[in-house]
């Protein structure tokens, strides 16, 4: 992994005021649904979750599966079972999906709630925060869950602002939670892959620099991908401009006077991700 530092520059009020919040109500909270996105497994996890949560019952969701390449997202799976994780799979587009979630949240509060019982205590509602890095799919998953649009979903990082309960039903209240990053991002792996995946604002690092970590994960992964959505072949690091010429021809991009236009190539590089038309891929490997 490259472990260059990165200036990234965007920790947002909210979030920092959201990570206050949740330490001082995590004692009210019962279980935690750590969201994270099935094409960056490792990236897309919050590093500081253990002293956020102060070890609460966890669910681990890896969200958006449909579009991850299962192969090696599963490697995943098996590195956090093996941690100690249970872990749910979940298409955010399957109606079905969210129920095993309900299952899981259901047996782990059968579990508080014999000790209660134990204890001469009634029975007590889960209450379940919802968390994770930002754009993971959190609020969708609350709406599928829910079963009504409660929460404002768009697919760019800070949609979610503060916390809110949610009642799903008689027994289960979640709570939402803005995404949360660390306040320094020191691995550019990480930092590049969040980007691809729009969790950081597109504003914050060179969108060339993100659309270029693009195309060079498929090539290193996913050749047949970069063949189908970009004619390239031959991937080149030393010639990056016949390989833009390359997209441009093949997407039908217009010139500027001429020109390349190389700031609308990059950016169509990033919403073939962002909206979901390349599928299968997972960045982080074991």
């Amino acid at each position: 992994m490259n472990e260059d530092k990165l200036n990234i520059n965007w920790y947002p009020g909210h979030m920092a005021k959201a990570k206050k919040e949740i330490q001082s109500i995590i004692k009210q909270i019962d279980i935690v649904l750590e969201v994270i996105d099935a094409r960056i497994p490792n990236s897309s996890k919050v590093k500081d979750i253990d002293e956020l949560t102060h070890n609460k019952q966890r669910i681990m969701v890896f969200s958006k599966y449909d579009l991850c390449d299962k192969e090696e997202t599963n490697k995943w799976k098996e590195y956090y079972i093996k941690k100690g994780y249970e872990v749910v799979c979940v298409n955010l587009k399957d109606n079905n999906d969210y129920k095993e979630i309900i299952r899981s949240i259901n047996s782990k509060m059968t579990t508080v709630n014999n000790k209660r019982k134990n204890k001469g205590l009634l029975p007590k509602k889960a209450k379940v925060l919802v968390l994770g890095v930002p754009n993971t799919g959190k609020s969708t998953l609350i709406n599928k869950i829910s079963g009504k649009n409660k929460v404002n979903v768009e697919n760019k990082p800070g949609v979610t602002k503060s916390l809110s309960w949610i009642k799903i039903n008689n027994n289960i209240d979640l709570m939402d939670t803005p995404g949360i990053l660390m306040p320094k991002l020191d691995s550019e792996e990480e930092a590049l892959n969040l980007a691809s995946i729009g969790s950081i604002k597109e504003t914050i690092l060179p969108v060339e620099k993100v659309a270029f970590h693009i195309l060079n994960k498929l090539n290193l992964y996913y050749k047949d991908k970069l063949k189908e959505y970009y004619n390239i072949i031959n991937f080149d690091i030393n010639n990056v401009i016949e390989m833009y010429e390359t997209i441009e021809k093949y997407r039908n991009i217009n010139k500027i006077q001429g020109e390349t236009d190389y700031e609308k190539i990059n950016t169509l590089i990033l919403n073939d991700i962002k909206n979901e038309r390349i599928k299968e891929i997972t960045f982080d490997k074991m």
